[in-house]
Formats: C-alpha cells, sequence, structure tokens
C-alpha cells in the first residue's frame, strides 16, 4: 500500500462520504467532494508535466482550496511547497526558484505577486478565483489512483522563517506527516468524526497543517476555516458551529481573552484547547481557563519536527508553564555547547530524534549537518527539565541576554510582566550597553483601560526577580509586530533612542 499522505481523505472518504470535511461560512465540502475535487487536481498538475518528487507551490489563504490543491499535488505524487499569501514578487521567486517548482496555486486576490515571482522562477501559475477555477478544474481527467510514494519520499518543503539568513526548506516525509498528525489527533487530542476543529491557523504553517488539516482528515472531524484570525469572528464561529477543539498561538488566546464582546458568546462546546508556536505565558493561560471553562493543552515543536515533539498529555498531570514530555516515537534531551547531556534542573538545548524529524534541509547538506549532529535535530531551543521528565522552555539560544556575563533568559522576565494588572502584551530583548554588553530591555503594550509608568513596571518586576534580571530600559508600543502566525517578531522591535541610550 502506498504511504502517499493523501491517503488521509481517500480513507476518509471511504468511510464517510457525506460527511462535512470542510466548512467557510455558509460553503461546506463533504468529504466525497473533497475527494473527487483533489482527483482532478492531481489530473491537472501530471497534464502540465508534474511528475512524483516534482515540486509544487500553494500560496492560499484558509480556503477549502487549499485543502483541495494539497491532497491534489500530494495524491500525483508531487512535494507541496506551502508558502505564506503576504510574500512580494521578489520573495515568491525564492520560495519558487529554490526548490525548482514547476507550478504555482495562487490566491486571485494576490495575483500580482506571484505572477512576478512565477514568471522570474520560471514556473506555471494558476489562479484560484472562486467560479472559474472549478471549471478549471473540472476541465481536468481525474486521477483516482494515489502515486506510489514510500513513507521516507519527501511531502512537503516547509520553508523555515529565515531568522537568520536565508530560509531554509525542511523536507518532511509521508511518514514524518501522517504520523505527527495520527499521535497529534488520536492519542494528544483524543479526536473522532464528532469533533469540529477551528482552522484558525494557517494552513501553510506547520502548526495548521499537522493539527489542523491533517489531523482533521485522520478522523474524519470537519475543519472550519477562517482565511484571516480574527478574534471576534473566531468568537462567533466557534458558537455557530459548535467547535470542540481551538488550536491557538499565545497571541489568538491574547485576543479572545481581551475581546469587549467575549462574555456575549456560549463557547461551553468547547471540550480543549491546544496551544503551540511560542510560549504561552502562565497568566494567559489561568485567566483564559478561568473565564471560558475549559483546559489548554501546551505542547513544543519545530517545523522541522513536523511540528509536534513533546506534549501536556491529557490523561498525564499537566504542568502550567511546561511543554510537557515528548509524544510517543519521539526523545528528547538536553546538551551543552559541546553536546554532552546536561544534568537535569540546568539549562540545555533541546535535542530530538524521533519519526518526526525532518530528513534534512532541501540542498543544504552542510546545514543539515549542522543541526543533525550525532544523530539528533538540535532546535536552538533552550530549557530545562524536571524530576518528572516534564520540559520548560527557557528561551530560544540566541534570544538570550548576556548582561554583564550573567545569562538572562527572556521568557523568565516577560511571564513577570503578563503578572502587572496593567499589561497587554511584552516582549524583552537585549538593548547594547558600552560596559555591560547588553542591558535587559522591554517593549510593552498596555491595556487599554489601564495606565502605568516606565517606573512602575520596573519596580514591579525588581521586586519579583535578581537584581541583575529586571528591564532597566522599558518603553511602550501600540502594538508589538507580528508574524501572519502571530508570533512575536523580535527582531523588529526597534529600541528607541531614549532607552537606548
Amino acid at each position: 500500500m502506498s504511504a502517499n499522505l493523501a491517503r488521509l481523505v481517500t480513507e476518509a472518504a471511504e468511510r464517510q462520504p457525506e460527511h462535512p470535511a470542510l466548512k467557510l461560512d455558509d460553503a461546506v465540502v463533504s468529504y466525497a467532494q473533497l475527494d473527487g475535487a483533489s482527483a482532478h487536481v492531481a489530473g491537472m498538475v501530471a497534464a502540465k508535466g508534474v511528475e512524483p518528487g516534482d515540486r509544487v507551490g500553494i500560496m492560499l489563504p484558509n480556503v477549502p482550496y487549499f485543502a483541495v490543491a494539497y491532497y491534489g499535488i500530494l495524491r500525483a505524487g508531487g512535494v507541496v511547497v506551502p508558502m505564506n499569501v503576504l510574500l512580494k514578487g521578489r520573495e515568491v521567486t525564492f520560495y519558487l526558484r529554490d526548490p525548482e517548482a514547476k507550478v504555482l496555486f495562487a490566491w486571485h486576490g494576490f495575483e500580482e505577486a506571484a505572477r512576478q515571482g512565477a514568471e522570474e522562477a520560471g514556473a506555471e501559475l494558476i489562479v484560484v478565483k472562486p467560479g472559474e477555477f472549478e471549471h478549471l478544474v473540472g476541465e481536468a481527467a481525474p486521477v483516482t489512483e494515489l502515486a506510489e510514494r514510500d513513507g521516507s519520499d519527501t511531502a512537503v518543503i516547509l520553508y523555515t522563517s529565515g531568522t537568520t539568513g536565508t530560509p531554509k526548506g525542511a523536507e518532511l516525509t509521508h511518514d514524518n506527516l501522517f504520523k505527527n498528525c495520527d499521535v497529534s489527533v488520536r492519542t494528544l487530542f483524543e479526536g473522532s468524526e464528532r469533533d469540529v476543529i477551528l482552522g484558525a491557523l494557517p494552513l501553510f504553517h506547520s502548526f495548521g497543517q499537522t493539527c489542523g488539516l491533517n489531523a482533521a482528515m485522520r478522523v474524519g472531524a470537519v475543519l472550519s476555516m477562517i482565511p484571516r484570525f480574527d478574534a471576534g469572528k473566531a468568537l462567533e464561529i466557534i458558537e455557530r458551529d459548535k467547535v470542540t477543539i481551538f488550536e491557538g498561538v499565545p497571541t489568538m488566546y491574547h485576543a479572545l481573552l481581551n475581546h469587549p464582546d467575549r462574555d456575549k458568546y456560549d463557547l461551553s462546546c468547547l471540550r480543549l484547547c491546544v496551544s503551540g508556536g511560542a510560549a504561552l505565558p502562565v497568566e494567559i493561560m489561568r485567566e483564559f481557563e478561568e473565564v471560558f471553562r475549559v483546559k489548554i493543552l501546551e505542547g513544543y515543536g519545530l517545523s522541522e519536527t513536523a511540528p509536534v515533539a513533546s506534549f501536556n498529555h491529557p490523561d498525564m498531570e499537566r504542568k502550567p508553564g511546561s511543554i510537557g514530555v515528548p509524544i510517543a516515537g519521539v526523545e528528547m534531551k538536553l546538551v551543552d555547547g559541546e553536546d554532552n547531556d546536561v544534568p537535569q534542573g540546568e539549562v540545555g538545548e533541546i535535542a530530538i530524534r524521533g519519526h518526526n524529524v525532518m530528513k534534512g534541509y532541501w540542498r543544504r547538506p552542510d546545514a543539515t549537518e549542522e543541526v543533525m549532529r550525532g544523530g539528533w535535530f538540535h532546535s536552538g531551543d533552550m530549557a530545562q527539565v524536571d524530576e518528572d521528565g516534564y520540559f520548560f522552555i527557557v528561551d530560544r539560544k540566541k534570544d538570550m541576554i548576556i548582561r554583564g556575563g550573567y545569562n538572562v533568559y527572556p521568557r523568565e522576565i516577560e511571564e513577570v510582566l503578563y503578572e502587572h494588572p496593567a499589561v497587554s502584551e511584552a516582549a524583552v530583548i537585549g538593548v547594547p550597553d558600552d560596559s555591560l554588553g547588553e542591558e535587559v530591555g522591554a517593549a510593552v503594550v498596555l491595556k487599554a483601560d489601564q495606565q502605568a509608568s516606565a517606573d512602575d513596571i520596573r519596580a514591579f518586576v525588581k521586586e519579583r526577580v535578581a537584581a541583575y534580571k529586571y528591564p532597566r530600559r522599558i518603553w511602550f508600543l501600540d502594538e508589538l509586530p507580528k508574524t501572519a502566525t502571530g508570533k512575536i517578531l523580535k527582531r523588529e522591535i526597534t529600541v528607541p533612542e531614549q532607552a537606548a541610550r
């Protein structure tokens, strides 16, 4: 039997053809319809010369067409290259030229950038416009069989965000993605066809793809989609579609919690919330659970790990602030700079191995060798592990601040800042300092109805952490810069001249 990831759809369609697979407001796509449409897409790309192993780009928002194109490409044996819809022309060129993509499916609203990139990279552009795309797909002869793929063949190339230099393409195999969504939805979410998952996480990102789209298909659940996250819209859909599982990044939880109309919606249908993508401040977790009366389970992973590596399991003790323990079939350990194991309680870099770890970076053997030392994927995340084996993220290796020879982990300070009653959001970064090397700085967003001065906040933190850790430089912003997936972009926070002095 083929290990092709597209079997998620064909098997679900066989079990329950009329059951809804995807929803977008009033539009509903059944499993039989998704199966049929993806078969036509497979025929379409095959007719355009796409052979097993060839790369095809997808530049679509969270709409049913994403799933149709995604599984259609896989069905034909192609490799999917998911792309952020907000990319500019020159960036599109890179994302197509680097993997030598033959075809690009792009949303009509972003056609200009997509066309520029496709022309420069020599890829054929297929514009996805409602009404027209159906006709285009319908003309293609369907390919009902799944292309024969081995579990170790590449299914998806996910480009990392490129915080350090050029983005690298993580090659995720059919086995990586199938096993990761299987463990996630069946073991961790205890999911079934009765579930409705809110598809608010971008599907071009590994979290939304594995834990949203693929997980829903694995158990025959419904994925109710939001093209672009909006807290009010999310509250409305959770109530309307009786959503049972909400998956989000910390900024989404923050937005729902601080929405002025949150109390008008009935969210009693929610049975589980899942957080990932970045560390969830404990204060936000505590308040969210209190307000909405639903448990949040926090997990951890990276694009390179398909993405889930560890999780707070539903049948085990949950420790707020922890990313839990490794999932089934995955090992995690902490290492120092020389790759020696770090004693329990001390800080080290998370290293991972298991069925979830990527094949390597696309045509980047040096980069692959660097992160896969000794057969373990080195994450770049610093953590501690307690006596029960629970991991606690301390910070990104590159985000650590070294103040006068002392290590300061921004996450620890951010947790304290979130406890301040006036603070809505906060990001701690290193500010260059002539005498200390780096000083601790904090960019703070205040709650709309609250006031606080830099001195107030400084004093609050100073009472709660060691003297070398509290932020000497504090400045206020209306909002923090974020990625499309809602992660706070620290590298785009500029330090005001006054704070820099």
